[in-house]
């Protein structure tokens, strides 16, 4: 299949989908190898960039999305009335770093690190789809794990988890799990120390 057919192929289906599509669904569909897929697609992201379309393709993991580009979102929102980005209060995003770096793990695991019982964080992500189900430990109890999701990297503007600050630059402290004032997880910390920072400072810290 010439390039350009394969790239008007994927592009429909993008579009059409308005979520994440796995390479190997994309593969599947024009009857075509998963490199072939990636080349064609990580060419006509190439291509939007250079025009400065409205639209970007978006790379997560090994998926791929069609969406707005991010300085266009007051209009997108103003016309479409569309959602803001999850505000995460500091518990939230504290527990969300426990889980973005261990995934998959547990409940008891995160409040292993944080210190206090963190079932309305948790809870919290999963409505926000942050984060989802990933099966159950092999252990008494059999505990359900946790892992991120798709959200999670378009929320934070991350390709993959690959894109996560170094792990030595986060320090987890216990906090309390009464919620505090919301933070907003589109805004970053301005002119924060990466090598000192609490965990939910560098969840705020990796957002585009």
């Amino acid at each position: 299949m010439e390039r350009k057919e394969l790239q008007r192929i994927c592009e429909a289906i993008l579009f059409a989908a308005g979520e994440p599509v796995e390479t190997e669904r994309l593969s599947f569909v024009a009857e075509t190898d998963p490199d072939e897929v990636r080349e064609a697609l990580r060419e006509l992201a190439d291509l939007y960039a250079f025009e400065r379309r409205g639209i970007r393709i978006l790379r997560l993991e090994d998926s791929w999305q069609m969406c707005s580009q991010n300085d266009l979102a007051p209009w997108v929102t103003k016309a479409l009335e569309t959602r803001k980005p999850p505000k995460l209060s500091a518990s939230q995003l504290e527990t969300l770093t426990i889980i973005a770096y261990y995934q998959p793990t547990t409940k008891a695991f995160v409040e292993k690190l944080r210190g206090v019982d963190s079932a309305y964080s948790v809870a919290a992500l999963l409505n926000k789809k942050l984060i989802e189900e990933n099966g159950r430990l092999d252990a008494p109890g059999r505990p359900i794990l946790y892992r991120t999701t798709p959200d999670f990297l378009r929320t934070f503007g991350l390709e993959s988890l690959e894109g996560l600050p170094e792990m030595e630059k986060v320090q987890f402290s216990a906090s309390a799990e009464a919620e505090p004032a919301e933070a907003d997880a589109s805004t970053p910390p301005a002119g924060s120390d990466a090598g000192a920072a609490p965990a939910q400072t560098v969840m705020e810290g990796i957002q585009q």
